[in-house]
């Protein structure tokens, strides 16, 4: 009953954006959206998705011109807005390029094998019985080697470790931009939402102070009003219009600014499809959503995976003070081709040994470098207790804002139904004579503030939830790590 009851003043607030007057005929027809999901829905949102080229831009005003106005739900356009982010598009490019890093850096604990093959024309001079003699000589020579780092002195494994982590970083920035995405993309919608709401309100405005200039002029003819209650109504019904100027202004500026959020083309313009409704309900205390937070929240988990990765710096900056072991063998031949003292013929041979390198000193670059590492991590630590506290911030305030306006939304609702009958009262008092056009004036401004009080208490209600969501993230099966 209680739903139905405000399903219906939902409704009785958009059936009024029929009643206008001429001189805003138009505005309302290119301005009003279908608010009825189950006919404006889109079938694809494919067709939104943003350019392949991203240095495209227009050149002409036909590029730019909207062509069409196009309804969407929320989820559509979460989806599209997933779809188009660019920032979204560099992250899963960078975390693809630390998989090729990890990549590079398993390779290292493979042996190498390198070849090398030389031709050349040597001529030197070599003792002869009586003088030197110009030897000339053609050669080739070749050599291939096995190689294998068994030790150095842990660079290898702090590398793995290190791209390891950077891969598990850029997937949890994948999430925390999608996430941001999300948000941003659901504020927009209900901002629309807010501007399509005040231009319902200033509408079902301009009919009520329409209604009351009608009133004041019928009981000025038949003698019972003043002229001045004829144009204190015209004032009244001329800033009716003013709002209702300014709220399309500002609706246009909604959908500009979804439409720049979601990342559409140039010529679309998104229109609200859903309904104006609470969006769901926070089944979660405030200390359950804190602790959630902290567990599902990719940007402190970001801060720990730093932390580690500024561990393996330090262990890649100490390993260069290590000893570095490397065994090897290698086959190498020689051909001469040609020889003035015709020594020609093919030799070959091995060579099989083991390497020891070892930079005993360095002037203690190695261990300043060190130091700057435990510094990172210590700035790290810091960050990761400044972020906590942070989100704790956002939790309460989301959640004592979402429980404010629940509060809110039945207490405006009763106020709307309060002032539609004083309203109604009120004017048929001063159609009798018996009451004063102050009165109605009086009785319309309080409905419109209740209207607005109470659209507002909902998009309000939505925002704060939307908030609440974002502070505390991968709902609702609170997987820490998808990566979408």
């Amino acid at each position: 009953m209680y739903s139905k009851k405000r399903s219906s003043l939902l409704l009785t607030t958009y059936l009024l954006l029929s009643c206008v007057t001429p001189s805003q005929a138009q505005d309302v027809e290119t301005n009003t959206s279908p608010q009825n999901p189950s006919s404006a829905q889109v079938q694809s949102t494919d067709k939104f998705n943003s350019s392949g080229n991203p240095l495209l831009f227009p050149t002409k005003t036909q590029e730019v011109e909207i062509e069409e106005q196009q309804p969407v739900t929320l989820n559509q356009a979460i989806e599209i807005a997933l779809n188009n982010n660019k920032d979204l598009e560099v992250a899963r490019l960078q975390l693809d390029r630390s998989r090729d890093s990890l990549n590079a850096s398993l390779a290292t604990q493979l042996p190498t094998l390198n070849g090398q093959l030389e031709f050349n024309q040597r001529g030197d001079d070599t003792p002869g019985e009586d003088d030197f003699i110009m030897r000339d000589r053609s050669l080739l020579l070749g050599q291939i080697e096995l190689s294998y780092n068994v030790y150095d002195g842990g660079r290898r494994n702090a590398n793995i470790a290190r791209s390891s982590r950077e891969v598990y970083l850029n997937q949890l920035e994948v999430e925390r931009i999608s996430e941001d995405v999300r948000f941003r993309a659901t504020n927009a919608y209900y901002e629309l939402q807010n501007a399509d709401a005040q231009v319902a309100i200033a509408q079902a405005a301009i009919e009520d102070f329409s209604q009351t200039l009608r009133d004041a002029q019928l009981l000025e003819q038949a003698g019972l009003g003043t002229r001045f209650d004829v144009l204190q109504a015209e004032v009244d019904l001329a800033n009716a219009n003013q709002a209702l100027t300014r709220a399309i202004a500002e609706q246009r500026n909604a959908r500009r600014n979804l439409a720049q959020v979601l990342s559409v083309g140039q010529n679309v313009e998104l229109t609200a499809a859903d309904e104006i409704q609470e969006n769901g309900e926070w089944p979660y205390d405030l200390e359950q959503s804190i602790i959630m937070a902290y567990k599902n929240r990719a940007e402190l988990q970001q801060l720990l995976v730093q932390r580690e990765i500024n561990e393996q710096d330090r262990e890649i900056a100490l390993a260069a003070t290590r000893p570095t072991v490397n065994l090897f063998a290698n086959y190498n031949f020689t051909n001469t081709f040609t020889d003035t003292f015709d020594s020609t013929g093919y030799a070959n041979g091995y060579n099989v040994g083991a390497r020891l390198n070892w930079e005993i000193f360095d002037g203690g670059e190695a261990s300043a470098r060190a130091d700057v590492e435990t510094r990172n991590i210590e700035i790290d630590e810091t960050n990761f207790a400044k972020q906590r506290d942070e989100i704790r911030l956002n939790i309460e305030t989301a959640y004592n804002n979402m429980i404010a306006n629940k509060e809110n939304i039945s207490t405006t609702e009763t106020a709307v139904t309060t002032a539609v009958e004083s309203l109604r009262l009120a004017r048929l008092r001063f159609q009798a004579g018996v009451g004063t056009q102050t009165d109605v004036i009086n009785a319309q401004r309080s409905l419109t503030e209740a209207r607005g009080n109470f659209l507002q208490a909902i998009i309000g209600y939505n925002q704060s939830l939307n908030e609440l969501q974002r502070a505390v993230s991968n709902l609702p099966d609170n997987k820490l790590f998808e990566v979408r």
